[in-house]
């Protein structure tokens, strides 16, 4: 038990829990459904910045942006409290070398559903990265000023909702709109290599899944994404709701996000692994 805390370190653990512990003040607050709103628009706004920025174009360069709006999708992202754009893409990239395989950082068949879910973000092992994995975008010294200072955009973002719609709103829109985004966020990890289909044999355990597909918008079709990882686009049949997709498609019409990487030879996927 005493190796097993020392696994943790306290300046990550004690914010984490006091998040949520602060985020059941929502049971003492008269119920509004302006405040409801708030929190699902904060929530929707944040989740996309970390699939479309820390994911798909961070993690997997799966389409262009200019430096302005790089750097602006990073910011958004990192409001969600979940690290720096560096350190969440470098990890994230050393999963896909070794999923669910040794090495593999948040592998819940090899370290439980617990350490996959949350237990290796808490963890101290894995505080620090290699820069060499994201060298792409650690050129930038705007992003690495983010990455840095990762507590800076939560902090800010904090304290203009509450001095803007006071306490009712600080604790709808950012507490609990925060812990929800962490916990959506992570079902990726965890739920996403457990529950659900396999369309692609993929050498790990993905898993396509609806229902984690729209509270993560789109992230969810995690099996499409492991087979095609590279790819813009996660959702491949049309009934595969990818609204990170959808809004990226709406970028690059308006001139902001360039050369979206599509899938390529779906169909022999397919009959390879059926």
């Amino acid at each position: 038990m005493i190796k097993s805390l020392r696994t943790y370190r306290l300046g990550t653990v004690i914010p984490f829990v006091l998040l949520h512990v602060a985020a059941l003040a929502i049971f003492l607050l008269p119920f509004r459904w302006s405040l409801v709103g708030l929190m699902a628009a904060l929530y929707a706004v944040r989740m996309f910045a970390i699939t479309a920025g820390y994911h798909r174009y961070f993690s997997h360069r799966a389409y262009k942006l200019g430096r302005v709006w790089q750097f602006l999708i990073a910011f958004v992202a990192e409001t969600s409290g979940q690290k720096g754009v560096l350190w969440w893409a470098a990890h994230h990239r050393v999963h896909h070398r070794k999923a669910d395989h040794d090495g593999d950082i948040h592998s819940p068949g090899l370290r439980g559903f617990w350490w996959a879910h949350v237990g290796w973000v808490l963890s101290n092992e894995y505080d620090d990265y290699d820069p060499r994995l994201i060298q792409d975008f650690g050129k930038y010294p705007e992003l690495r000023w983010l990455d840095r200072h990762y507590c800076v955009p939560p902090a800010l973002l904090g304290g203009v909702i509450l001095l803007w719609g006071g306490c009712d709103a600080f604790v709808w829109g950012f507490l609990v709109s925060t812990v929800l985004l962490f916990h959506g966020t992570f079902t990726i990890n965890s739920l996403a290599h457990l529950w659900g289909s396999r369309r692609f044999a993929t050498p790990d355990d993905s898993r396509n899944n609806f229902v984690l597909a729209v509270i993560t918008l789109g992230e969810g079709w995690h099996n499409n994404h492991h087979q095609f990882m590279y790819s813009c686009r996660q959702g491949l049949r049309w009934w595969e709701v990818d609204v990170t997709y959808y809004l990226l498609k709406i970028m690059s019409w308006l001139g902001i996000a360039r050369d979206l990487r599509a899938p390529r030879n779906v169909e022999t996927a397919e009959r390879i692994a059926a």
